[in-house]
């Protein structure tokens, strides 16, 4: 295996500042859309009584399923023993942290009361999965943050395949956790299926994997390293693995619902009826984040090639938000029903689909967000060693000769 050594991002000082200053006013207009909202409540949103978890929940869920996703890396190299990515490994773990900072920031912040998660870290009812999952999230950010200085640190690395196996054993109940805060709620017809835990699973896997594939490029370009087409091309073939299992996923849930007749009002809405909904789950979450990257990494003129790789994760993370916005918002909108086997109706819109429309503060409290996780690898890039030099396939016999970077 060819030696690697780890490097800071070297990107000279308007180089690296620039981008950093862009994503510092992301995050400072998301932190005002909270403050507007905080100061004039939700009412200044899109939300209502009916739909109660909108666009920034989209982007939350997203960021936590995704960040379990981005340790794929590691995991395969520390638990599945392939070599090759193991350079990889640590800036995995960051990119892993990173996302799940900036979902939970999003979700403290569009509590309405944020001062209340202080009952949520000091009362349990372990009968809700939202306590259970106060757990999980604490326990992601200590054994990844173990993990990753078992990595980095030499005297520690003969103790990292073990830290390696309990952060993907973590992840998994985690995700799974995720995936069952909807899954256990039998209100919602969309939801109510022992699938979504699993399927959130797989989907956290495709997920993820498409932000690191981001995360690394937009490393190796903004600091001028090459970066192996052997590796490109690997990472490529992951992600079309993940990504067709995410379809296969999403096929089975929709049949398992289709083929129980009380579901068919909520299927038929979602798949034929919906409008936006319908429009989003085919055309964004299907086309856009499943069947279009797939024809780009299988394709013999683009599957191989580093923009055709970064093409199909751009294209996966942007299917994954309209499979987050079908899964949260398109379930809320469906009229519950309070007395099944009877239509209802009332002055508070019972019996009725719920029109909803984001807001210009719930998407910038969104983008804030993930502006926010962007900023943390920034940082930790410049700060740390996390950039394999050269960035290549390790379990090639030859490395390939990087040019010289300017001064």
């Amino acid at each position: 295996m060819a030696a690697i050594i780890h490097r800071e991002l070297s990107a000279g000082a308007w180089r690296f500042y620039g981008p950093l200053a862009v994503l510092g006013a992301l995050v400072a207009a998301g932190f005002a859309a909270f403050v507007h909202m905080e100061v004039n409540g939700h009412v200044v949103t899109g939300m209502d009584n009916q739909i109660v978890w909108g666009m920034p929940h989209v982007f939350a869920v997203f960021l936590i399923v995704a960040a379990s996703g981005a340790l794929n890396v590691a995991s395969v190299a520390s638990v599945f023993g392939r070599v090759a990515y193991k350079p990889l490994a640590p800036l995995s773990a960051l990119v892993a942290l990173a996302l799940l900072a900036g979902g939970l920031a999003i979700l403290a912040a569009d509590l309405g009361r944020p001062d209340r998660l202080i009952v949520a870290l000091t009362h349990f009812n372990f009968k809700s999965i939202f306590a259970l999952n106060m757990f999980l999230y604490s326990g992601f950010f200590a054994i990844v943050g173990v993990y990753l200085w078992f990595m980095m640190e030499r005297r520690m690395n003969r103790y990292s395949g073990a830290a390696g196996l309990a952060a993907f054993v973590w992840r998994i109940v985690l995700t799974t956790g995720t995936g069952s805060i909807f899954g256990f709620l039998v209100a919602r017809e969309a939801y109510d299926s022992a699938l979504l835990g699993p399927a959130f699973v797989v989907y956290s896997f495709a997920y993820g994997t498409a932000a690191f594939v981001v995360a690394l490029e937009g490393a190796c370009r903004w600091d001028g390293r090459p970066l192996d087409p052997a590796l490109a091309a690997r990472l490529g073939r992951m992600l079309a693995v993940l990504v067709a299992a995410s379809l296969y996923m999403t096929a089975a849930f929709h049949l398992t619902k289709l083929y129980m007749a009380r579901y068919d009002g909520i299927e038929t809405f979602l798949l034929a009826a919906g409008g936006t909904y319908t429009a989003l789950f085919w055309l964004g979450q299907v086309g856009l984040g499943g069947v279009l990257p797939l024809a780009l990494l299988y394709t013999p003129g683009t599957g191989g090639r580093r923009s055709g790789v970064l093409a199909a994760a751009v294209l996966v993370i942007l299917g994954g938000l309209a499979q987050m916005y079908v899964t949260i918002i398109g379930a809320q909108a469906w009229p519950q029903p309070i007395f099944p086997g009877w239509q209802e109706a009332s002055p508070f819109f019972d019996g009725e689909i719920h029109p909803y429309t984001p807001s210009a503060p719930e998407i910038l409290l969104g983008v804030g967000g993930v502006a926010l996780a962007a900023a943390l690898v920034a940082v930790g890039l410049k700060v740390l060693r996390f950039i394999p030099d050269p960035c290549i396939d390790s379990s090639s016999p030859q490395p390939i000769n990087p040019p010289a970077r300017p001064r």
